[in-house]
C-alpha cells in the first residue's frame, strides 16, 4: 500500500507538478502580465468609482458603452490569434521570416475589424445602447443613460486606432516572450488615464469638469500614449525585435501561409465575437429584471475583473510556453506543460477566490450609488469568486487548445457551448420563472462548473498537441509573386 501510494504522488508530481525552472519561467512570463493587468483593472476600478460619484445613471450609461466596447476589444483578440498561433511557433522554431508575415497579417486584420466597428458604433450606437434600457425604472433615468452612454461613446471611439496597433505590437512581443515591454506601456497609459480622469471628471486644477465625457477624453488619450512608447522602442531596436525589419516595405503574405492563419483564425474570430456578443446578452438579459441590475453588473466586473489578473495572464503563459514546445515539435514537454499550468492557476484561484469572497461584502460600499445595488453586486461577486477555480480550468484549456490550432475545437467549446447551453438557460429562467435575481444569478453560472469538466476532457485526450508551421514556406522558400493581401 505504501509503494502503491508512493508511486501515485510520484506520478501526480510529476504530472501536475515543476521544478524551479518551470515556474521561474512561468513567474518571467507572467509576472510582468500580472503587474499590467493589476495597475490596468485597478485603475478601471479606481475609474468606475470616480464615475460613480457622479451617479448611478452615469455608472450605468459608461457600463453600457464599456460592454459594447468589450466586444470590439475580443473581435479585435480573436482577429489576431489565428496569427497569434503561427507567430508563437514560428518564433519557437527561430523563423523570423515567417514571424514578420503573421505580423502583417495581424495589421490587415486589425484594419478591417476596425472600420467595421466604427461604421456599426456610429450608425447603430443608439440602438445597441438601448438593448440594455428595457428593464424597470424611471423614465428620466432610462432617458439619462441613453444620453450619457452616447456621449462616451462618440469621444471613446477615437481611442479605437492606437487600441488596435497596441494589441498588434504588444501579443507579438508577447509570443516572443518579451512581456516587459508591453507592460511598461501599459503601465504609463493607465497612469495617464487615471490623471486625466481626476482631472477632466471633476474639473481640478483649472481644468474643466466633463463628467463622463472626460472620462472618455482621459482614456482615448492613454491609448496613444500606450502605442506610442510600444511602438517607438520596438522600432527603435529592430536587432532584437527583427520582425520589424522590412515590415512595412509591403503588404506580402505566402499565399500558403495566409490561407492557413485564416483557416485556423477563423473559428477563433468567430468564437471571440460570438462569445462577446453571449457576454453581452447576458447582460442584456439580466438588465430586463431592473435597470439596478446594470449598475450593480458594473460594479461586479470592475471589482472580479482585478481579482481574476492571474487567471488572464497564466492564459498567456499557456499560449506561449506550450505553442514554443509544439513549435519546437516536443509534443510531451507541451502536453506537461499544459497539464502543469492549469493546476497550477486552479491551485491560486483557490486561494484568490476566498478573498474575493470575503471582500465582498465591503467593495461595494465604495461607490455612492442605491443601497439594492451595493447589496446585489456583493451577491454577484460571492458566486463569481465560488467559480474562480473553475473559469480558470476553462480559461486555460481554451490557450491550450488553441496553441495547437484546433481553433474549431475551441469555437465549439466556447461561443457553441455559450450559444446553445448558457444564453438559452439564462434566458428561460430570467422570462419564464418569478426566481429573485439572487437566485437566479448562480442558478445561471453553475453551468461553468459543466464547461470546466467538458475542459479536462479535452486536455486530457491530447489530440489539441500538435506542430502546425514545419510545413510552412519561409521567405527564402517563396515564389516572388507567391502571395500578395
Amino acid at each position: 500500500m505504501k509503494q502503491s501510494a508512493s508511486t501515485y504522488f510520484s506520478k501526480f508530481r510529476n504530472t501536475f507538478i515543476g521544478d524551479r525552472s518551470f515556474y521561474a519561467t512561468v513567474f518571467i512570463l507572467i509576472l510582468p502580465l500580472i503587474v499590467q493587468n493589476a495597475i490596468t483593472h485597478f485603475v478601471n476600478l479606481l475609474d468606475n468609482i470616480m464615475i460613480g460619484q457622479i451617479g448611478t445613471p452615469q455608472m450605468s450609461g459608461v457600463a453600457i458603452v464599456n460592454q459594447l466596447l468589450f466586444v470590439f476589444n475580443l473581435t479585435i483578440f480573436g482577429g489576431l490569434s489565428g496569427a497569434s498561433i503561427f507567430a508563437a511557433q514560428f518564433f519557437g522554431a527561430g523563423d523570423h521570416d515567417g514571424l514578420r508575415y503573421t505580423v502583417r497579417f495581424k495589421l490587415l486584420t486589425a484594419a478591417m475589424t476596425l472600420v467595421v466597428a466604427v461604421i456599426v458604433f456610429i450608425t447603430c450606437g443608439d440602438r445597441l445602447i438601448s438593448l440594455f434600457l428595457t428593464g424597470e425604472g424611471s423614465a428620466a433615468d432610462r432617458a439619462a443613460m441613453l444620453e450619457y452612454g452616447r456621449n462616451y461613446l462618440r469621444i471613446m471611439l477615437w481611442g479605437l486606432l492606437p487600441f488596435s496597433l497596441s494589441q498588434v505590437y504588444g501579443t507579438t512581443l508577447r509570443e516572443m516572450g518579451e512581456t516587459v515591454l508591453p507592460m511598461k506601456a501599459g503601465m504609463a497609459g493607465v497612469l495617464t488615464n487615471l490623471c486625466l480622469n481626476y482631472l477632466l471628471i471633476f474639473g481640478k486644477f483649472g481644468f474643466p469638469a466633463l463628467g463622463v465625457e472626460g472620462a472618455a477624453i482621459a482614456t482615448a488619450i492613454s491609448r496613444f500614449v500606450e502605442f506610442g512608447i510600444i511602438a517607438v522602442y520596438t522600432h527603435r531596436h529592430a536587432g532584437t525585435f527583427k520582425f520589424v525589419v522590412g515590415l512595412y516595405k509591403s503588404l506580402q503574405i505566402p499565399r500558403d501561409l495566409a490561407f492557413k492563419i485564416v483557416k485556423k483564425g477563423m473559428p477563433l474570430l468567430a468564437n471571440e465575437v460570438c462569445w462577446s456578443v453571449g457576454i453581452n446578452t447576458l447582460t442584456q438579459i439580466f438588465s430586463t429584471r431592473g435597470l439596478n441590475i446594470v449598475g450593480a453588473l458594473n460594479i461586479t466586473s470592475s471589482a472580479t475583473n482585478l481579482f481574476y489578473i492571474f487567471t488572464f495572464s497564466m492564459g498567456t503563459a499557456v499560449g506561449v510556453m506550450v505553442g514554443q514546445a509544439l513549435g519546437a515539435n516536443d509534443i510531451p514537454r507541451a502536453k506537461q506543460t499544459a497539464s502543469r499550468l492549469i493546476f497550477f492557476n486552479v491551485s491560486i484561484c483557490i486561494v484568490v477566490g476566498g478573498i474575493l469572497a470575503a471582500l465582498s461584502p465591503f467593495i461595494p460600499l465604495i461607490y455612492n450609488t442605491y443601497d439594492e445595488v451595493r447589496m446585489m453586486a456583493t451577491r454577484f461577486m460571492q458566486v463569481n469568486a465560488v467559480l474562480m477555480a473553475f473559469n480558470a480550468i476553462s480559461h486555460c484549456t481554451y490557450f491550450t487548445i488553441r496553441s495547437g490550432g484546433k481553433t474549431f475545437v475551441t469555437f465549439l467549446f466556447d461561443s457553441a457551448y455559450m450559444w446553445f447551453i448558457f444564453v438559452p438557460y439564462a434566458y428561460v429562467l430570467t422570462h419564464y420563472t418569478t426566481l429573485n435575481i439572487l437566485v437566479l444569478y448562480p442558478l445561471c453560472y453553475i453551468s461553468d462548473i459543466v464547461k470546466s469538466a467538458i475542459a479536462v476532457a479535452l486536455v486530457k485526450n491530447g489530440r489539441w498537441a500538435q506542430n502546425i508551421v514545419s510545413d510552412c514556406a519561409s521567405e527564402e522558400n517563396v515564389e516572388p509573386n507567391a502571395c500578395v493581401l
